[in-house]
């Protein structure tokens, strides 16, 4: 019978990044993490599966139906300390977001079935309850891709197909709020309420609360959508991926000038803020898949690894909201996002 010392046990000593929904991966390094025999990462009682197995390197893929973030890892009969991981709860599916979902102050969440291009679906938006109960909230509508809520708990939804942005109230009632915004996508309101529709086209327009447009900024075209939130400096933040693997988040100042704020990610789509600054991207870097964190001095990460992700918001509860192509789920990081 083999006889093992505590120093042959799995030790983990950082795990990267931060935190993960099912698909996405985490970086595990430490020492003896396959002395015995090959590793098994369990997230609660649910096995990972492998990437890479090696003595001081274990990739591991959060697997589908994971709900702790309770991660050990095995080799042999020896198993490593609990690593706390903040992992991702799918809240509802079925679904088609194309950018970031919204967050109303009592913590509702807002998000749409967008469709292809033309295709008229019996649901636009939908609201998912803090009880995360999904319900119909608009129905005739096409296309349905930006969402944005202001002060007053009104949510505006921008079409790419028709260039209309609706206002919804709280009961559902919808009605025009403006026209006219080319192929409207991202959305994001300025302190003085002013709103900006981003057409994807390579045009930011300024819509003022007495409804007059102006053009705000002009941009390279986008592929796929603008997506748009202001930071706590009171500037404008655009991502609108192109063909390129090496996109760019735009900052926009309050008169108009643009500058490339960060450059190498690729596809970049939804964003949002905490409210120490940081801007977290949906997006890839250095070939890693999921929301990408850059701190004020523009330095990036990868926060949270995951596939398809389009789209990220912060709840009143410090709970980073992420949206995929077909789903949307919570993550309890303990942020406290820069609400509009």
């Amino acid at each position: 019978m083999a006889i093992f010392k505590d120093n042959d046990r799995p030790e983990i000593s950082q795990v990267s990044p931060t935190a993960a929904i099912p698909g996405g991966e985490f970086q595990i390094r430490g020492r003896n993490l396959a002395k015995i025999d090959r590793p098994r990462v369990l997230f609660g009682d649910v096995p990972a599966s492998i990437v890479i197995g090696s003595n001081s390197l274990v990739i591991a893929k959060v697997p589908e139906g994971a709900s702790s973030g309770r991660m050990v890892l095995e080799s042999g009969v020896l198993s490593s300390s609990v690593w706390q991981c903040d992992l991702g709860i799918q809240i509802a599916d079925g679904i088609h977001p194309v950018a970031n979902p919204a967050c109303d102050r009592f913590g509702n969440i807002y998000t749409t079935f967008s469709g292809s291009r033309g295709q008229k679906t019996p649901v636009a938006v939908y609201q998912i309850d803090t009880s995360f109960q999904m319900k119909p909230f608009v129905t005739d509508m096409m296309n349905p891709t930006g969402l944005v809520l202001d002060r007053d708990g009104m949510l505006y939804v921008s079409s790419r197909y028709d260039g209309i942005v609706y206002q919804v109230a709280p009961s559902g009632n919808m009605s025009v709020y403006v026209e006219g915004m080319g192929v409207a996508t991202g959305m994001a309101f300025d302190e003085e309420e002013n709103l900006y529709v981003g057409d994807r086209s390579g045009t930011i327009f300024k819509i003022s609360r007495q409804r007059q447009i102006y053009v705000f900024a002009t941009l390279e075209p986008s592929i796929a959508a603008y997506h748009l939130a202001f930071g706590p400096d009171r500037y404008l933040y655009v991502t609108g991926p192109t063909t390129s693997s090496f996109d760019c988040v735009y900052r926009v100042s309050p008169a108009g000038e643009v500058e490339i704020y960060y450059r190498g990610l690729g596809r970049p789509q939804g964003i949002a803020f905490d409210v120490d600054g940081n801007l977290y991207v949906a997006a890839s870097i250095g070939g890693r898949k999921g929301v990408i964190r850059i701190d004020p001095k523009r330095e990036a990460s990868l926060f949270l690894s995951g596939p398809n992700i389009v789209g990220v918001a912060f709840s009143p509860f410090r709970a980073m909201i992420i949206a995929t192509n077909n789903a949307i789920y919570k993550v309890d990081v303990g942020i406290r996002g820069l609400l509009s």
